[in-house]
């Protein structure tokens, strides 16, 4: 990328992030306390830069970024090697750091956080790694080994994001799908990490089987003392407190902001405060009021503002404290 980045590739020629499909601004609400996207994807995206992406999250307020790589899809699947892949990874990050000084010279810069010890979000770009429950198939020796590969790089915050998805676009048996789970989650107590967790439902099953399942599996095989994070919660108040009985964190993301999302938002409001997340699951899913464009990591703006709203409006603390959980959970869990 060229030093001299024009401001249009960053759309902030009128000093705005973000702009609706009409071309109107869409401000960025005021973040009170660092941000932190926990589950952001750089590696999947169809019109975004990655470098872009994560100059203007540092742009938006967010201080850390946590990136989940597979051992399947990305490697060999779109890099040679683990080695390229991370590699590419660094470039990425190095990238953004030469955007954000053009940036600074012509007067954009991230926003101050006086009282935080909150590093540039360019030096704390972390990942997790783990096989999604798509690829337990393919979860051979060669990719098991390829996991351990991208667990010892020093970005490395968790094992992520594995689990079990029963949705319609799942094709992979169930025993399948919970052997390749339980071996994983046995990789991160070896090496005492935090997992992040990827749990769909079958569509209509109101019994959550898969969130059952899950939850089965974690009291059977231990939730690592590290800590663990149910990534991109769009269930219930009933779910959400399953998971929080066994220490889990809850990941919100975009979907909390969506019209129809009356009992994620339930949940969110009555999370405790000890075990709430924020997160992106970039490129999909990106909040209202940008819903349909591509997802970054800069959009968890939108989502951390909405949690903290409706957090207040419930009686369960100020917005400042919500936005202070946030943060101050992203750090403990992901921030080794």
């Amino acid at each position: 990328m060229a030093q001299n980045v024009a401001l249009d590739d960053l759309t902030l020629a009128d000093g705005e992030l973000f702009h609706n499909r009409k071309g109107e601004a869409c401000p960025l609400p005021a973040p009170l306390a660092p941000l932190a996207d926990t589950h952001g994807h750089l590696t999947s995206f169809r019109a975004h830069d990655p470098a872009m992406a994560i100059a203007r999250a540092a742009l938006a307020g967010v201080r850390l970024l946590v990136v989940p790589l597979d051992p399947i899809d990305d490697v060999p699947g779109k890099w040679e090697s683990v080695p390229a892949l991370l590699s590419w990874i660094d470039e990425q990050v190095e990238l953004a750091r030469a955007c954000l000084a053009e940036c600074a010279e012509r007067g954009f810069v991230p926003p101050a956080f006086e009282g935080y010890d909150a590093p540039e979000l360019v030096d704390n770009v972390r990942i997790v790694a783990g096989a999604h429950p798509f690829g337990a198939a393919q979860l051979d020796d060669g990719a098991m080994s390829r996991l351990r590969e991208l667990l010892k790089s020093p970005r490395c915050a968790g094992v992520g994001e594995i689990g079990l998805d029963y949705g319609p676009n799942s094709k992979i048996a169930y025993p399948i799908q919970e052997e390749a789970f339980r071996r994983q989650l046995r990789v991160a107590h070896e090496l005492g990490l935090p997992v992040q967790l990827h749990i769909r439902d079958a569509v209509g099953d109101i019994r959550c089987g898969a969130h059952r399942d899950a939850a089965r599996i974690l009291r059977e095989e231990g939730v690592p003392e590290t800590g663990c994070d149910l990534h991109c919660f769009t269930s219930d108040l009933r779910v959400m407190e399953m998971f929080t009985s066994l220490g889990c964190h809850i990941a919100f993301g975009g979907a909390a902001t969506f019209s129809r999302s009356d009992e994620i938002r339930k949940a969110a409001t009555f999370c405790a405060e000890r075990f709430l997340l924020s997160e992106t699951d970039s490129p999909y899913m990106a909040p209202v009021p940008l819903r349909g464009e591509e997802c970054e990591p800069a959009m968890v703006a939108f989502t951390a503002a909405l949690l903290a709203d409706v957090r207040e409006a419930g009686g369960r603390g100020s917005r400042q404290a919500s936005y202070d959980a946030l943060w101050g959970n992203a750090c403990a869990l992901f921030g080794r």
